[in-house]
């Protein structure tokens, strides 16, 4: 399971959950609940089928106006839009008519506006976003602009509307942007910044629009349910509100779940998912400096696999009994007098077993960057650095003593809470993704969001090229310059896709050696992520990107690039699903541009730790087969251990989700229930 991130928090007496918002009945993700998606799955595909016609139809009633509409001048426009509002607001749904209505008005105001008519696509898109569905648009066909018709028709209706982004730079470029289609209908724009203070922040989630984070929005979210504390019912709050001197809605910032347009959801709902937010507040006491260095010197004298196992899929350190002993021998050992510290079993083995963690599962330029001699955590699902955002039970503290740091305060749990309970709890949820090969189940079995494939604009015009598999890295990287220098010599722009920091650095190094300039996009330069993405389809470019960082801005081809076969993507290393490989290969070929896509691999690849067979015996059976069936051998034994990664990750995911809702109950037992 991935370690929780724990955000800061001032230090307030601890309080109960509260009933801030209600959740929907929680879903059980059972096997009776999971083969039941199975059986059905077909039916939903054939249902699925029938809602893409339908929004077909309504695509086309909306671009059957244009004419209409396009004759109207500005204030008999904004009439028709004033009795729309009026109409929607006195409905209760949402009817097919009512949307096309709705899609017209709002198409051409924002071609009035920005320049911009939303495509028939697009308006599709944006009708399955109001039907409360996952919208699967490939990367490129303008899932912001497709925001703008579901957010402007749900807030005309009177929904308050969060789009959720995954990242600060994209909710405020975005909610910029569309602000003055928004500000033409009569409806007002909020984002959420970092460091905003309470006002502000309620300020903007009070507009008919906000643009924010997911981990902005669930954290802030978690802030309302510490200012509420325990017995917050509404006749409560509203009699606090007509005769408390202060009433605790005051210290509200979010103004309850309603309507919410996640932007990737794959990434938000999924991904992401696997990971606990909490708040925390200082605890009274941590352990100091000669504690660490002593888990750490324990942690240098067992050895595996004796004392301990590494399990790399599962990211945990597990003791054996053999070493639980010995870790108990050399506390006695060091310590005579056996100070309460090392006494107890349960806090010296989880002292150890954090120790070893840092040492073999968390390292600099992967897991985390020095930033003004600080750990600064990397987010492993975008590549982006989070300053706010710490590890939990004493992990990052270790992390810190490791690279010679100052210690943080140790900080104790205020409040917790998963995307799985959190995004459930709104009244109407959907979302935008390029791609949600093997999830497509998840989002139904847990937020019961349907998924609906929208067609392109543009045919797809990308070359998908064969999986290239080494023996080595060495091998990997002699062939991958070898390529990219080819390219570059025709003046092809190509974007290198690697996961890590450290792997960026590493292809930064080769590129230097061969003397191909080119420009790396990591975490240690998220600041600057927009201005190199945007220059990474001009002749000539040769861009190294972390994970998905740059993702919601795009690649335009420089001039005469399109006859050159357009932006070529490597890929230098699997990810832990097969549809975040999907997504990178997206950046190319976008709106019917041409475009290439390749992956050349190696055997040293991270994602071989999963697999049942040994990389040296996997190089063994590779010349044993020859060049050919040695290749496809490779290509099978990468996908088959990234199948196992991404069900790895399902059963964190449920897990984790089943951990939360035992905790309802705990908390229900006890009298603090939501």
């Amino acid at each position: 399971m991935s370690e929780p991130l724990v955000l800061a928090a001032p230090a307030v007496p601890r309080l109960p959950p509260a009933r801030a918002y209600t959740e929907r009945k929680p879903l059980k993700a059972s096997r009776l609940d999971q083969a039941a998606a199975k059986v059905v799955g077909l039916v939903r595909l054939g249902f699925a089928d029938w809602a893409t016609r339908r929004y077909a139809r309504i695509a086309r009633r909306a671009t059957g106006q244009a004419d209409e509409v396009q004759g109207l001048s500005d204030e008999a426009l904004r009439l028709r839009i004033r009795v729309l509002t009026a109409t929607l607001r006195a409905r209760k749904g949402f009817r097919d008519a009512d949307i096309a209505d709705a899609f017209a008005l709002i198409r051409e105001m924002s071609g009035r506006v920005k320049g911009q008519r939303h495509y028939g696509v697009q308006m599709m898109g944006a009708a399955a976003l109001l039907d409360g569905r996952i919208a699967q648009m490939a990367t490129g066909e303008g899932k912001t602009l497709t925001a703008t018709l579901a957010a402007g028709t749900a807030a005309l209706a009177g929904l308050p509307v969060h789009i959720v982004t995954v990242n600060d730079y994209l909710a405020e470029r975005d909610a910029e942007e569309m602000r003055p289609l928004f500000a033409a209908l009569g409806l007002s724009v909020g984002v959420i910044k970092e460091k905003q203070e309470l006002p502000e922040r309620a300020q903007a989630y009070g507009c008919n629009i906000t643009y924010c984070t997911n981990k902005d929005l669930a954290f802030d979210y978690l802030r309302d349910r510490i200012a509420l504390g325990q017995r917050a019912s509404d006749v409560r709050l509203k009699l606090e509100s007509l005769h408390a001197a202060e009433s605790r809605l005051a210290r509200l910032r979010l103004r309850g779940l309603h309507f919410a347009i996640v932007d990737e959801a794959d990434s938000v709902l999924i991904d992401e998912a696997r990971t606990p937010l909490i708040i925390s507040a200082p605890a009274g006491s941590q352990f100091g400096p000669e504690v660490l260095s002593r888990a750490m010197e324990i942690a240098g004298s067992v050895s595996t696999p004796e004392d301990y196992l590494i399990d790399a899929a599962e990211h945990r350190i597990i003791l054996t009994e053999v070493g639980r002993e010995r870790i108990a021998d050399l506390a006695a050992s060091d310590d005579p007098g056996q100070d309460s510290v090392w006494r107890g079993r349960v806090t010296r083995e989880g002292l150890v077993r954090q120790a070893l963690s840092a040492l073999h599962l968390f390292h600099r330029d992967e897991h985390y960057i020095l930033r003004d001699g600080k750990v600064v955590i990397v987010d492993a699902n975008t590549g982006r650095v989070m300053p706010d955002r710490s590890w939990s039970d004493g992990l990052h503290q270790m992390v810190e003593h490791k690279e010679g740091c100052a210690l943080s305060g140790a900080r104790s749990t205020l409040a917790r809470m998963t995307y799985q309970r959190f995004f459930r709890r709104y009244d109407r949820l959907s979302g935008m993704t390029g791609t949600t090969r093997g999830v497509a189940a998840e989002f139904w079995t847990v937020y019961r969001l349907p998924v609906v494939r929208i067609p392109t604009h543009r045919p797809v015009q990308r070359r998908h090229l064969p999986d290239e598999v080494l023996p080595d890295e060495a091998a990997q990287w002699r062939r991958v310059i070898e390529r990219i220098a080819e390219l570059h010599a025709r003046g092809c722009p190509v974007l290198v896709g690697t996961r890590s920091v450290a792997a960026s650095a590493r292809a930064s190094a080769h590129l230097t050696g061969a003397g191909l300039p080119h420009t790396v996009l990591s975490a240690a330069q998220d600041g600057q992520e927009a201005a190199i993405v945007a220059q990474a389809g001009q002749r000539g470019r040769i861009t190294v990107a972390t994970n998905m960082a740059g993702r919601g801005t795009d690649i335009k081809l420089g001039p005469g690039i399109a006859e050159r076969g357009g932006l070529h993507v490597l890929m230098v290393e699997r990810q832990d699903a097969r549809r975040i490989d999907d997504q990178l290969a997206g950046r190319s070929g976008r709106q019917g541009e041409p475009g290439c896509f390749q992956a050349i691999l190696s055997l040293d690849d991270p994602l071989m730790d999963a697999s049942l067979v040994g990389r040296k015996l996997a190089r063994h059976l590779m010349t044993l087969l020859g060049p050919e069936r040695g290749q496809a051998f490779g290509r099978r034994l990468l996908r088959h251990a990234q199948r196992r990664t991404e069900r790895l990750h399902g059963r964190m995911r449920a897990d984790l989700l089943h951990s939360d809702q035992m905790q309802d109950r705990i908390l229900a037992f006890a009298g603090h229930s939501e």
